[in-house]
């Protein structure tokens, strides 16, 4: 028998289930996806590096559109109605990506996906309302590693799918997956929670008036699209930049996805460990220690002589990256109530999309502008300015919360 006080704990572990499925969900279409895309009518070269940036970067931009208000209909619905909701759409969206025709419509139901999308941001805002405080930074931590999880397994079982049925059957192996994720949560998710009228439910002025440290929750946002784009954008150069490493290498596809991989692996070792030294020390001083240390990595990467080594450096920066936005979500839990939850999660997560989509184009610019190993020395000097900023805003509320009020 479950009681108040511990149902949290099954709630933690049943969405990061869900984190699970709909992060393998998702990766599961990505190392087809070009090929998806040429079987569409897609065959010049350039053409099919344009069409795949842009079926891949819609999704995070209208994510980004429609999480606020996603967000505002959560803290009026509940949090469980949302992850249902999420599932169940991304489910049918992608049984009719299987059924698509051309581009166009594929471009748009990959749209359509983004924007009924929204799993993880409101797991963490469920978790959030539930968790003892003083908890807050493990359970972060432990629901980071779900998606982390999916996102490392999906690409090969979806190569592996692919490669024995064929392209399309796995839009539908994806979608079966979405709807177990659906009734997971139907029927093992609980949640206490009045419905608000939309006339007493805050409007965005109110949402922010009742915080806090208004200021700080807002610096923490950029700091978490600053840190996104920073992850991001050396990924579209890792294998060129492997190759360039390794002229004679025969195995390029299977070292580039293995390197791609590390920080994920290095992400689940470390992310509940450091999510408890977040509950120890303060997560703002565990935020400011890892954004110190990422920049004494990612500058070596530019640097490097082989794969080997790039590879180790990957592993290390993954194991950094997993206290990053465990740390950011921790903080901002500390400075929010449980009425506001969805919505300033959702906002965090418009933010983060953001960063998905920006974060790539950078590095794919800096690369074309100054070559591969410049992507790293930028990627450091993006972190050094987060760094600095993060610190003068937290010093900022430190300073402003030791002042006694008039």
């Amino acid at each position: 028998m479950l009681t108040k006080n511990n149902y949290w704990k099954r709630n933690l572990y049943v969405v990061w289930f869900g984190c699970f499925l709909t992060g393998a969900a998702f990766s599961l279409i990505m190392p087809f996806l070009p090929l998806y895309i040429e079987e569409l009518g897609v065959t010049d070269h350039s053409s099919l590096n344009l069409w795949t940036g842009a079926v891949f970067s819609i999704t995070f931009l209208f994510s980004a559109i429609a999480a606020p208000f996603w967000g505002r209909l959560s803290d009026r619905k509940g949090r469980k109605l949302m992850l249902l909701r999420s599932a169940l759409g991304m489910a049918i969206v992608m049984v009719l990506i299987g059924f698509a025709q051309n581009i166009w419509q594929l471009l748009a139901l990959r749209a359509i996906l983004g924007l009924l999308g929204g799993f993880v941001p409101n797991a963490n805002a469920l978790i959030a309302t539930q968790v003892p405080v003083k908890k807050s930074g493990w359970a972060m931590g432990v629901l980071a590693t779900g998606a982390v999880s999916g996102a490392l397994i999906g690409p090969l079982i979806g190569g592996l799918l692919a490669d024995q049925y064929g392209l399309r059957p796995v839009f539908f192996i994806t979608a079966t997956v979405l709807f177990i994720c659906f009734f997971v949560t139907l029927f093992y998710v609980r949640e206490r929670f009045t419905p608000v009228s939309r006339k007493d439910a805050l409007n965005t002025k109110q949402v922010f008036a009742s915080l806090k440290n208004k200021n700080l929750v807002i610096s923490l946002f950029f700091t978490t699209m600053i840190i996104q784009a920073a992850m991001g954008s050396i990924n579209p150069v890792i294998t060129l930049y492997i190759r360039d490493l390794s002229d004679s290498i025969e195995n390029l596809a299977f070292i580039s996805g293995v390197i791609a991989s590390i920080p994920g692996i290095a992400a689940l070792l470390s992310a509940p460990r450091l999510g408890k030294l977040s509950d120890r020390i303060g997560p703002e001083k565990v935020l400011l220690a890892v954004l110190g240390a990422s920049i004494f990595v990612l500058f070596p990467m530019g640097l490097v002589s082989s794969y080997w080594e790039l590879g180790a450096l990957r592993f290390l920066l993954g194991a950094l990256n997993a206290a990053l936005l465990p740390a950011v979500q921790t903080l901002i839990i500390y400075n929010i109530s449980h009425e506001v939850t969805g919505r300033i999660f959702s906002y965090n997560q418009a933010l983060r999309d953001v960063g998905n989509v920006t974060g790539p184009l950078m590095g794919s610019f800096v690369a074309a502008s100054y070559g591969f190993r410049a992507v790293f020395f930028f990627t450091a000097a993006l972190v050094l300015f987060n760094l600095i900023y993060s610190w003068y805003m937290i010093k900022r509320q430190t300073r402003s919360s030791k002042t006694p009020s008039v």
